[in-house]
């Protein structure tokens, strides 16, 4: 039998050769990737693995979910309408702060269309290869997870335009006069992308989304039900007071509230109420108090607002160093030796939330209410000055 000659063609840079594509439309699913191995660029699951931890603290179903009425109210009846229609969803764009529940709507939307995931992120997916493999082993109605989507590459995001748009990949081969297009067949799939920077999407990605949702910071209300689920999952009992009192400290994000719960968990197993044989109670048989909570997030460095340790240092540098602002964030970054993107994106939204800073032209500004929170007293010029930011 004669040996196959394969010729491979010069190709640009961002394309993907028409051996890579062969490649990477026959390659078969990754396996999911070994705890502690090296990484991998996605992880499948299916609805019948969703059982497979007993103690996920994420809501499997929209039933489940609580609080964002304004984003999970119309997401489920866009995905009842869709499974009415035997159609996938429309391509769904997610955006807000960390932690307020991207990722787990992603896994919900699938589980309650009975489809299969991929999940992925920005960064993993570095060459156009990359991504032609992940699009064509998707099957009709799976549903693509793209955490840090604001993070693709530039080669790599022309790529999802077709694949967004007519369920097809094109791709370029050859060079010069031999370049030709080739045109690859997609299964019609749904495409999640989350992002804590909707500002840094070009405008052609955004606007291929069909449903766009913007999360919000969770009210103490909705925090204390979560802590309280939460605490049944873990079997915690948690009393009325001491659950109110962990969502106050939560900044207004479930995945701090339950990461806040599992610390007063192990403060109460350790530092129990201990009877006569010296054995701990509390956490078995008597419920968390409100105290105990207190105690366990003070020693966590959390304090009556939810501020901890960077963010005080944040607020107590702008105050004290910079007599409450102006100051550029790469001005604080460098006092606080801290990464710029840590502070953009962690620390600021909630002291922009609460009141505490104001951001404006000239650049970060601490308010009357934060100076005080600082312990610093705000001169007559940053006060007015203050007062004319919050005015513009």
């Amino acid at each position: 039998m004669a040996r196959e000659r394969v010729i491979r063609e010069p190709k640009a840079d961002g394309a993907v050769s028409a051996e890579d594509a062969k490649k990477a439309a026959t390659a078969k699913p990754a396996r999911p990737p070994v705890p502690g191995a090296g990484g991998s660029v996605l992880v499948r699951s299916s609805p019948e693995e969703d059982d497979r931890v007993a103690k996920d603290l994420r809501p499997k179903r929209f039933a489940e979910y609580i609080g964002q009425s304004t984003v999970v109210d119309p997401l489920g009846i866009a995905v009842r309408a869709a499974t009415k229609r035997g159609e996938p969803l429309d391509h769904v764009l997610f955006h807000g702060p960390p932690g307020l529940g991207k990722t787990t709507l992603a896994h919900i939307i699938a589980r309650e269309m009975e489809a299969h995931v991929t999940h992925t992120s920005g960064p993993a997916l570095e060459r156009p290869a990359d991504v032609v493999g992940l699009l064509s082993n998707l099957k009709k109605g799976d549903v693509l997870f793209i955490d840090e989507i604001h993070r693709l590459s530039h080669a790599v995001e022309e790529y999802l335009y077709s694949a967004m748009e007519d369920f097809r990949v094109d791709f370029v081969t050859g060079s010069g006069a031999f370049a030709k297009t080739i045109s690859l067949p997609l299964e019609k799939f749904t495409l999640i992308g989350s992002t804590t920077r909707a500002g840094m999407l070009t405008a052609p990605l955004r606007e291929r989304f069909g449903l766009t949702y913007h999360l919000e910071f969770y009210t103490d209300d909705e925090l204390t039900l979560v802590v309280k689920r939460s605490a049944g999952i873990l079997g915690v009992k948690v009393g009325p007071d001491a659950a109110a009192e962990i969502a106050r400290r939560s900044r207004g994000t479930p995945r701090i509230a339950n990461r806040l719960l599992r610390r007063v968990r192990d403060y109460a197993e350790v530092s129990g109420d201990e009877d006569a044989g010296g054995r701990a109670t509390t956490g078995q048989d008597a419920a968390v108090s409100k105290d105990m909570a207190a105690e366990a997030l003070r020693l966590e460095g959390v304090d009556e607002l939810g501020l901890d340790r960077l963010d005080r240092m944040y607020l107590q540098t702008l105050a004290v160093n910079y007599q409450g602002g102006p100051a550029g964030v790469e001005a604080l970054a460098a006092s606080l030796n801290e990464e710029q993107q840590t502070l953009v994106d962690v620390v600021e939204p909630f002291l922009l939330k609460i009141g505490f800073i104001v951001r404006t032209s000239a650049g970060r500004r601490c308010t009357q209410p934060g100076m005080q929170h600082a312990g610093a007293a705000p001169s007559g010029k940053a006060a007015k000055a203050t007062q004319q930011a919050r005015l513009v």
